[in-house]
C-alpha cells in the first residue's frame, strides 16, 4: 500500500478543496448581484485570504514532511507534477490578484477579514487595476481546468490502474472517508450556491400620483443643454405669463412609470454615475402660472446603485447615505418661476441624512395639454449633508449632478 501523506497535509488538502469549490460557486454569480452581493463580496474576500493562508501552511507542511514518492514516471508523471505546480500557483495567485484588484480600485472599499480584522490595501499603482482584474478572472478559469485534470488523474489511478494512489490522501483505509472527504467539495459548491440571494424584487407600479421608477442613465448633458436654451428665451414671455390670471386651481400631475432619477460625481478624473430605482413625486402646478407649484419628491436612498457591487454596498453606510437611520431624502418646493419659453426654476429645501438645506432645481416642460415630458437637473453640494465623509471619498468632487426625466399626466 502506498505511503500516506501526513494527517496535517491531508486535512489541509480537503479543507482547501472545499473552500475553492465554495469560491467558484460564489464567484460565478457575484458580477450580476449588484448591491445585493456586497456581503458576499466581503465573504468571498475573507475566504480567499483563508485559502492563501492555508496554502502557505500547506507549503510549510510539505517542506517539513516531504510528500510520498511518485508512483508514475514518463510524460504522465510529468503532467501530474505540472498540474500540482499549477494548482499551487492558482491557490496563491487567485487570492493575491483579488487582493490587488481591491487595493487598486478607484473607490477604496475597506476589507475586514470575517468582519473583524482590517486587511490593509497592497501598495500598488492604480494603473495596475485592469491587470489585476484580468489576471484574477483568468486564474479562476485556469484553476477550474487544473482541478478538473487533478480529479481526472486521481480517478484514473483509482478506477483504471487500481494502484491505491488515492488512499495516500485518506487517513486510514476507510470507504466512508474515501466517499466523505471528496463529498466535502460538492458540499462546498452547493453551500456557495445556496447562500446566493434570490432575484431582486420588482418595483411596484406607480399609482395616480406617485411612481416608483426603474434604473436610469445619466441625462446631465441633455439637461444642461435644455437649461442653456431656456436661459436665452425672451423675458417678455415671463411677463405675459405672470399677467394672466389662473382659470382655476392648478392641476395635480400623475407621474407615469418609466421615469428616471440619476446622479453623477467626478472621482479622481473619472465619473461615477448611478440612479435611484425607487422614488415618488407629488406635483401640483399650472405651467402657465408656475408660482402655483407645490412639489414634493421622496427618494428611497437604499435603492441607489452605480452598477458595481462593491460601491453599491458602501452607499447605504454612514459614509455616504446612512440609509438605515435616514431611509429617504425629500425635496420640497412651494412655487417656481419661468426661466425661458419652456424652462423653470424652483427653489426649495432638500433634506438628506437628517440635514435640511436650500436647494434649487431647473426643469423643462415639453408637450401640451394634459400630457407633459419633464426633464431637469440640480447641482447638489454633498459635504453639507455629510455624504462622502470618509477615507474612500477623498477623490470625489464636492458637487453631485442630479438629473431627472419622466412623463406626467394631469388628473
Amino acid at each position: 500500500m502506498p505511503q500516506r501523506y501526513s494527517l496535517a497535509a491531508i486535512t489541509l488538502h480537503w479543507a482547501i478543496a472545499a473552500l475553492l469549490a465554495f469560491q467558484i460557486a460564489v464567484g460565478w454569480a457575484l458580477g450580476s448581484l449588484g448591491a445585493r452581493g456586497f456581503a458576499l463580496f466581503q465573504l468571498h474576500k475573507s475566504i480567499g485570504i483563508t485559502v492563501l493562508l492555508l496554502t502557505l501552511l500547506r507549503i510549510a507542511v510539505r517542506w517539513w514532511k516531504p510528500r510520498p514518492a511518485k508512483l508514475e514516471g514518463g510524460w504522465q508523471g510529468a503532467l501530474a507534477s505540472g498540474v500540482h505546480v499549477g494548482l499551487y500557483a492558482f491557490m496563491l495567485g487567485a487570492p493575491l490578484t483579488g487582493w490587488a484588484l481591491v487595493s487598486t480600485a478607484k473607490v477604496k472599499v475597506p476589507t475586514l477579514f470575517f468582519g473583524a480584522i482590517p486587511l490593509p490595501h497592497l501598495p500598488l499603482p492604480m494603473a495596475s487595476h485592469g491587470l489585476a482584474e484580468g489576471g484574477h478572472s483568468l486564474l479562476a478559469w485556469i484553476g477550474i481546468a487544473l482541478v478538473a485534470l487533478h480529479v481526472a488523474g486521481a480517478l484514473r489511478h483509482h478506477v483504471m490502474m487500481r494502484d491505491g494512489l488515492i488512499w495516500r490522501m485518506v487517513p486510514g483505509r476507510s470507504t466512508a472517508l474515501l466517499i466523505g472527504l471528496p463529498a466535502l467539495i460538492l458540499v462546498g459548491f452547493l453551500l456557495g450556491r445556496a447562500i446566493l440571494p434570490g432575484a431582486a424584487p420588482e418595483a411596484p407600479a406607480a399609482n395616480a400620483v406617485e411612481a416608483e421608477d426603474v434604473p436610469a442613465e445619466d441625462n446631465a448633458v441633455e439637461a444642461a443643454a435644455n437649461a442653456s436654451d431656456n436661459a436665452a428665451a425672451p423675458a417678455a414671455n415671463d411677463t405675459a405669463a405672470v399677467a394672466e390670471e389662473p382659470a382655476g386651481p392648478p392641476p395635480a400631475w400623475a407621474v407615469q412609470p418609466g421615469g428616471k432619477i440619476g446622479f453623477a460625481v467626478g472621482n479622481s478624473g473619472e465619473t461615477i454615475s448611478g440612479n435611484f430605482s425607487k422614488w415618488t413625486a407629488k406635483i401640483v402646478m399650472d405651467p402657465d402660472h408656475p408660482e402655483s407649484a407645490d412639489i414634493k419628491v421622496t427618494i428611497d436612498m437604499a435603492s441607489a446603485s452605480v452598477g458595481d457591487a462593491y460601491k453599491d454596498g458602501m452607499l447605504p453606510g454612514d459614509e455616504f447615505f446612512g440609509s438605515a437611520a435616514h431611509p429617504t431624502a425629500t425635496f420640497v418646493a412651494k412655487g417656481a418661476e419661468k426661466s425661458g419659453t419652456n424652462g423653470y426654476r424652483a427653489h426649495g429645501t432638500l433634506t438628506l441624512k437628517g440635514v435640511a438645506k436650500p436647494q434649487a432645481i431647473r426643469f423643462t416642460l415639453s408637450g401640451s395639454g394634459k400630457s407633459r415630458k419633464v426633464s431637469g437637473s440640480a447641482s447638489v453640494a454633498r459635504l453639507p449633508f455629510g455624504v462622502g465623509n470618509g477615507d474612500s471619498s477623498t477623490g470625489l468632487d464636492p458637487k453631485v449632478m442630479v438629473t431627472f426625466n419622466f412623463d406626467a399626466k394631469a388628473q
